[in-house]
């Protein structure tokens, strides 16, 4: 746990220098999971460093096969829970109903689920519930397809509110090779400390919150497709505004979203990644961040939005580089929305709306390629159909451009 706690007190002191948006109070080692490196600096000067994910991610993380050598095989069947006391890898096989893979280990227990054609339905409990460990790992085995799914409405653990088809206490990674099926009448996966997905396909339908976190949401790679009445990724501490950031250095998404494509209390930093958005938000956080990627969005609300969630960040937007394309339903839309500052430093951004950037703060563009409904500008223009004031609200101007 020290080696854990002593690497995130590490990225956390970069995320301070956030490009162009250096946080508005000290941010704390929780604040969040990863950020650029780049020293802040005037946009003008602002690099395009990305965050080293070699901080964030393990080896063991990224390696998408389990050594088996000395696992353990377990058969599912119907109504018997598996209970798992002890760190070690465990292959998990068989279609059963009404049945959890329970980790309940020790604090320094690392544990491996090695998932080979597994499949579970329940009614009312989590098909994977990590009550205790130092940290757990879900592995699709190569060429396996598992489903998971609960079907009706969740039941408490005592005090423990189990909202998700993987329900983790502790920190939990997602890897592998194979295929993993998600269908939920609430959440898809929860996590209270960290969350990571470095590999596999993983398939979520939900009616809650796809993937959620209180600490930090990191991903490395993974074919993710997300389905879901709410959010797609979400990461938030409910008691400590200084938490939740998200950190995506590859992976392709395609989400589906009621409410916001990937939402973050603190940082989104997108180093790289290819994404396929349709969402009422695309992309929120106090501080957003992107480094690289290939991001399309179709958003009813805010393409990308920074607004006062965390005093721990500035709120910001910063595009260093990537490829994003961004179109606006009709209303009150913003392509671009930041509550703070707005920073264009390289990449080409597309945005086709009826207001495509509303800023309250400074806004630069010192590189890249800026496109406002199919024209090239060097300028950021600054409209106010939605936002902060809002269609005739407080500051706004009926659409016109904010003089």
């Amino acid at each position: 746990m020290l080696k854990r706690i002593s690497a995130i007190a590490l990225i956390t002191m970069l995320s301070a220098s956030l490009v162009a948006c250096s946080s508005s109070t000290s941010s704390t080692a929780s604040s969040s999971q990863a950020s650029s490196q780049t020293t802040s600096k005037s946009s003008a000067e602002a690099s395009n460093t990305s965050a080293d994910s070699s901080s964030v991610f393990t080896d063991r993380d990224l390696t998408q096969t389990a050594d088996t050598s000395n696992a353990k095989k377990l058969t599912l069947s119907d109504g018997k829970d598996v209970t798992i006391t002890e760190a070690g890898v465990y292959i998990i096989s068989g279609t059963a109903k009404d049945v959890s893979i329970i980790v309940d280990a020790a604090d320094d227990a690392k544990v491996q689920l090695v998932l080979e054609n597994a499949n579970i339905t329940n009614a009312d409990s989590p098909c994977i519930y990590v009550k205790n460990a130092d940290k757990v790992f879900v592995t699709t085995a190569n060429g396996s397809e598992n489903t998971l799914t609960v079907s009706g409405s969740f039941t408490a653990d005592g005090d423990t509110n189990t909202d998700a088809v993987i329900f983790s206490k502790d920190d939990i990674v997602l890897n592998g090779e194979g295929k993993l099926n998600i269908s939920s009448t609430d959440n898809g996966i929860s996590g209270k400390d960290d969350i990571k997905i470095t590999g596999g396909t993983i398939i979520i339908s939900c009616t809650a919150d796809a993937v959620e976190a209180n600490d930090s949401i990191s991903v490395a790679d993974g074919n993710i497709t997300i389905n879901t009445q709410k959010d797609g990724l979400h990461c938030e501490n409910h008691d400590d505004n200084t938490k939740g950031s998200i950190y995506i250095s590859g992976g392709t998404f395609d989400i589906t979203a009621g409410s916001d494509g990937i939402q973050a209390t603190t940082t989104l930093v997108i180093d790289g990644g290819t994404f396929n958005i349709s969402s009422a938000e695309g992309l929120e956080a106090t501080n957003v961040t992107i480094n690289d990627g290939s991001i399309t969005i179709s958003a009813s609300d805010d393409g990308i939005n920074a607004s006062r969630k965390s005093t721990a960040q500035s709120v910001c937007v910063t595009i260093n580089g990537g490829n994003i394309k961004i179109t606006m339903g009709q209303g009150d839309t913003d392509g671009i929305d930041s509550n703070g500052d707005l920073y264009i430093t390289g990449g080409t951004i597309d945005i086709t709306g009826q207001s495509t950037c509303d800023y309250d703060g400074k806004a630069e563009k010192t590189g890249g390629t800026l496109i406002i409904n199919g024209e090239e500008t060097d300028t950021i223009p600054n409209q106010m159909m939605g936002g902060h004031g809002g269609m005739g609200g407080p500051g706004g101007d009926m659409g016109g451009f904010r003089m």
